[in-house]
Order: structure tokens, then C-alpha cells, then sequence
């Protein structure tokens, strides 16, 4: 270690002891300096830390989808539905016939499943009635495109899904709500728009996400016995998913689906795809491109919190420099140089500002953990409030800078005395 290190390393270490004793020394002047800091680094750190833990819940919505995982429907999912919206309701839906041409031709795709949504139908197990409940069919394969956790029971076979059986598997909250206080319910049947529908499994509790995905309201059908009882083709919109085998990307199963699906349709060479390719990560594309807005405008309102701190702290570091006048004229008289005076104080200055900052990031993290239990017990969703190393580094990073800005014109101010005009006041 070279002199000049030494020297700088035990200057910043008297500087630090200095400014702690210092801090000991006016108690109540230090609180209400540090007090603008922490209240300052509280309110941006929060707004960071709640729009990445909102972000990060949306993301975590959203991946339930699956990944390389390609969704052919009419409209695509990286524009306003209301724009073009008589083009894309006059494309044909997707039908079974091409999810059978997908499934033979494509040779990229781990799995090829139709689906479909149907909201709003009725429950019935003896005198038990669940409303509104909604139905998600799906054709076999489906398997290997989502993985389902089981409490009780089973996936449909490939006879019960190709033969269109009427079983089901259902959330946790309609096992509850139709066999009250029993725990095997597996093989039991129900009402479903009143024919007997046999349950084979009963899927693991998941609790509500943050916008509103959850598969405990949820009952799963085979694709080919919900055809026999509802309109599939004149009132609701199948899709089909398509699972990338592993080692192959998105963009080459689109390439292999448009081919396919063109070739289905019968589109020339001029025309427009009449169909969408949806993934994730577009909609991902679209978070990121909402919550970088979001971060902007929680650095403009953090940013003015902060600002109010460090002028806090510059006022204390002024009031500090003049009441210690006379003994920065006695160091300088004993030779100490305008550098050192000037750490000394800039020191002083960030010493304060950090320990500020720290205090509000403990703060931060006291209330991630309270408001995370809050939304889970009150708003009953499952929420991740978390406090990323990312922002804890911001927020002792800001700190730091905002002492050095507020205590440098301080600082520079005592570096700059004269020793016997200094020792005279």
C-alpha cells in the first residue's frame, strides 16, 4: 500500500470517528438531519420497491401462460383490441380441424392443444350450488403444456379426452364448496348444466394472483365433452396452444406454424396472415415498456423528497462549520491542509446522509413485510412485496451522492478559511 493510501485511508477513518462523535455530541440536531434523509430515501425506495414488486407479481401472472408457448387466435395481443377491430372480427376462429392439422404437420411442437373458455355455469351437488363457475377446456396434450398440481386424483387419459367423458377436474375452492368438510372426493359426481359429470382430480390450493388468475374457481373439461354440451364454434373463441420442444425457440415454431396454418387456409402468397401467433413475451414487451413509464415518474416524485433532505443537511452542515471556526483555524495554523478539512466536513456530511438512508431502508423493509401480509389477509391475493438488492443499493448510492452534494459548498467554505481569521472568531 502505497504513503498517499494510507494517509487518504486514515483520514477517511478519523473523518467518520469525528463525525460520529459529532453526532453524539448534538443529538437532537443529528435526529432531525437524519430524519430528512430517511423520510426522503422511505419514499422513493418504496415507490421503486412497489412498482418492481407490482411488475414482478404482473410477470408472474402472466408466465402461468407458459413459456415458448404460442397461442394461435384472431387478435394479437400487441395492440389495442379496439383498433382494427372489424378486421380481426372477421377472421375465421380456430377450429378443431386445424388444431388436427397442427398437431400431424408441425414438428417443432412438444405438444398442440385446443382450448377454450366458457364463463358463468352453474354447480350442483345435492342442496350445494356454485355460481358463476368457469370452465376451461382443453384437448389431451395440454398436459405437457401446463403443469398441473394435483391435491387429489389425476390428468384425463387420452381415451377420456379423445372420447369426450364426461369427468372433470376442478379447483380447490368448488371441491370445497360442493362437498363441504369431505376430503376424498375423488370418483364423486356433480351437476354440470344438468348432466352428471364424474370428478377424477382436485387440483392444489393457489390463492388469487394480482390480477385475478387463479385456477381454484376454475373447472378443467376434456375439450371433446364440453362440444356436447355448449355452442363451441357460433358463441365462444377456441385457441389452440403450441409447446416449442426443448432446444427450439418461439420464433422457429412461428415460422412452422405460420406455414402450417397458411397452408390450412389456403392464403396466397399476397395475402395477410388472417391469424395471430401470440407468446408471453409480447405481453412481457408490453409491461416493461408500462413500468419503465411508472419508474420515471417515481423518480419525479422521489427525486423532490430527496432534494428536501439535502437541504436539511446542508443547513446543519453550515451551522456545523461555524460553530467549529475557531478549531479549523487551529488545524490549519498546525499545518492540516484545505484537503483534509474538506474531507473531513464532506465526510461528516455523507456520514449523516447514509445513516439517514439506512434508517429508511429498515423502515422499507419493515413495511414490505407488513404490507405483503396485509394484501394476502385482506385482499386475499398472493402478493410478493420484496425489497430487490437492486434498491437497497439506489438507495445508500443516493444517499451518499445527495451528502456530497448538500455538504460540499460547506465543506469547501471551511477548506477555504484563512488560520488567523478562522482562530479570531
Amino acid at each position: 500500500m502505497t504513503f498517499w493510501k494510507m494517509i487518504l485511508l486514515k483520514l477517511l477513518k478519523e473523518s467518520v470517528a469525528g463525525a460520529l462523535y459529532e453526532l453524539a455530541s448534538n443529538k437532537l440536531r443529528a435526529f432531525l438531519s437524519v430524519l430528512g434523509i430517511t423520510i426522503g430515501i422511505f419514499c422513493i425506495i418504496t415507490v421503486f420497491s412497489a412498482v418492481d414488486s407490482l411488475e414482478k407479481n404482473v410477470r408472474q401472472s402472466f408466465q402461468r401462460l407458459g413459456e415458448n408457448v404460442i397461442y394461435v387466435q384472431r387478435f394479437p395481443w400487441n395492440e389495442d383490441p379496439k383498433e382494427n377491430q372489424w378486421k380481426y372480427l372477421r377472421r375465421p376462429k380456430a377450429d378443431y380441424y386445424e388444431f388436427k392439422a397442427l398437431q400431424e404437420k408441425l414438428t417443432h411442437a412438444d405438444g398442440v392443444a385446443i382450448m377454450l373458455f366458457v364463463k358463468g355455469k352453474t354447480a350442483k351437488q345435492g342442496s350445494n350450488v356454485v355460481e358463476d363457475v368457469d370452465i376451461f377446456a382443453t384437448s389431451h396434450e395440454y398436459e405437457k403444456i401446463k403443469d398441473w398440481q394435483f391435491e387429489q386424483g389425476r390428468y384425463f387419459s387420452l381415451s377420456e379426452s379423445q372420447l369426450g367423458s364426461n369427468v372433470a377436474i376442478i379447483g380447490n375452492n368448488i371441491a370445497t364448496e360442493l362437498f363441504p368438510g369431505q376430503t376424498d372426493i375423488v370418483g364423486k359426481k356433480f351437476k354440470l348444466l344438468d348432466r352428471n359429470t364424474t370428478i377424477i382430480g382436485v387440483l392444489k390450493k393457489e390463492g388469487e394472483d394480482i390480477i385475478g388468475f387463479s385456477d381454484d374457481n376454475n373447472m378443467i373439461l376434456p375439450y371433446n365433452y364440453i362440444k356436447t354440451i355448449v355452442d363451441v364454434d357460433t358463441w365462444n373463441e377456441p385457441f389452440i396452444a403450441l409447446k416449442a420442444k426443448a432446444g427450439v425457440s418461439s420464433e422457429e415454431l412461428k415460422d412452422e406454424a405460420r406455414g402450417v396454418m397458411r397452408s390450412v387456409r389456403k392464403l396466397s402468397p399476397k395475402q395477410d396472415d388472417n391469424f395471430a401467433l401470440n407468446e408471453v413475451s409480447i405481453i412481457g414487451n408490453l409491461i416493461s415498456t408500462v413500468f419503465s413509464l411508472i419508474n420515471k415518474a417515481g423518480w419525479a416524485i422521489g427525486i423532490f423528497s430527496i432534494l428536501v433532505g439535502g437541504f436539511g443537511i446542508a443547513n446543519i452542515m453550515f451551522v456545523s462549520v461555524k460553530e467549529r471556526t475557531h478549531l479549523i483555524g487551529i488545524k490549519k495554523a498546525l499545518g492540516a491542509k484545505r484537503f483534509f478539512i474538506l474531507v473531513e466536513f464532506l465526510t461528516e456530511a455523507v456520514v449523516l446522509c447514509v445513516l439517514g438512508g439506512l434508517v429508511g431502508l429498515l423502515l422499507v423493509f419493515i413495511e414490505s413485510l407488513v404490507l405483503e401480509r396485509l394484501i394476502r389477509v385482506v385482499a386475499e391475493i398472493e402478493f410478493s412485496f420484496t425489497l430487490s438488492f437492486e434498491n437497497i443499493f439506489t438507495g445508500v448510492g443516493l444517499s451518499i451522492l445527495i451528502g456530497v452534494i448538500a455538504g460540499f459548498i460547506p465543506a469547501l467554505s471551511a477548506s477555504l478559511m484563512k488560520p488567523v481569521d478562522a482562530i479570531r472568531s
